[in-house]
């Protein structure tokens, strides 16, 4: 039987006729098999939600990480591999931390968006490794003001207001260009991050797999389980 790609998969460096890179289009593929996180910005910040989505009741949701803290004022959830986001992560933090040594300064959201990138874009181009199979939503707040990203498997990024990646991405954007305004406050953007996630799963949320951070001024701070909780009961 004949591959879909016809032949033209087998290599990331190799154009289909039509212009297609199927290692990049299996990698988003891999993304769109992971659980949904949702990113949304407010008044003040960003506001970074996850649903870790435990198939097993035996599993321990701690040993689960989907959130991470890159640097004091930058957050970042991944959907996908969690293997091939856990390097993603690793890289940013040094190269949070190489800014800081270098410049004596924290390092721009754009600035660590681009360097990301570029290194995602770089194992597209070349033969002998694969894209990476996982997408991220970057947040925070520097000098520049406050800011949300989504970066792709091919190294492309986009700057959103609200924005969603994983399985669930397209009716969470649904819902939030219906219901996302500018200048919301906390509790508005967590309430609606909530709601766009439960719209997106076909049962109830899982209350022992939610987890929510913002990333405001005071910089990067993970809500803890009881006030991730309360924020639960008011949906």
């Amino acid at each position: 039987m004949q591959p879909s790609g016809r032949g033209y998969d087998h290599g990331v460096s190799t154009f289909s006729p039509d212009g297609r890179l199927y290692q990049v289009e299996y990698a988003r593929e891999s993304v769109k098999r992971g659980t949904t996180t949702v990113g949304i910005k407010y008044r003040d910040g960003v506001v970074l939600i996850v649903d870790k989505r435990i198939s097993s009741k035996l599993v321990n949701t701690d040993s689960i990480e989907k959130m991470y803290q890159i640097d004091d004022h930058i957050g970042m959830t991944t959907s996908g591999l969690i293997a091939d986001a856990r390097q993603l992560v690793d890289r940013a933090r040094v190269q949070s931390q190489v800014n800081r040594m270098t410049y004596g300064d924290s390092i721009g959201i754009t600035t660590l968006v681009k360097k990301m990138c570029d290194y995602m874009q770089s194992f597209t181009q070349y033969g002998g490794a694969r894209p990476f199979g996982t997408a991220l939503l970057i947040g925070g707040i520097d000098g520049e003001g406050i800011h949300l990203f989504e970066t792709d498997p091919s190294g492309a990024y986009q700057s959103y207001q609200a924005g969603a990646i994983g399985r669930g991405r397209s009716t969470v954007i649904d819902h939030f260009e219906d219901k996302w305004k500018k200048n919301m406050t906390l509790n508005a953007a967590i309430k609606l991050g909530l709601e766009a996630l439960q719209e997106s799963l076909e049962d109830d949320l899982n209350r022992n797999t939610v987890e929510i951070a913002v990333v405001n001024s005071s910089g990067y701070d993970k809500l803890d389980r009881d006030s991730t909780l309360k924020h639960l009961d008011k949906l």
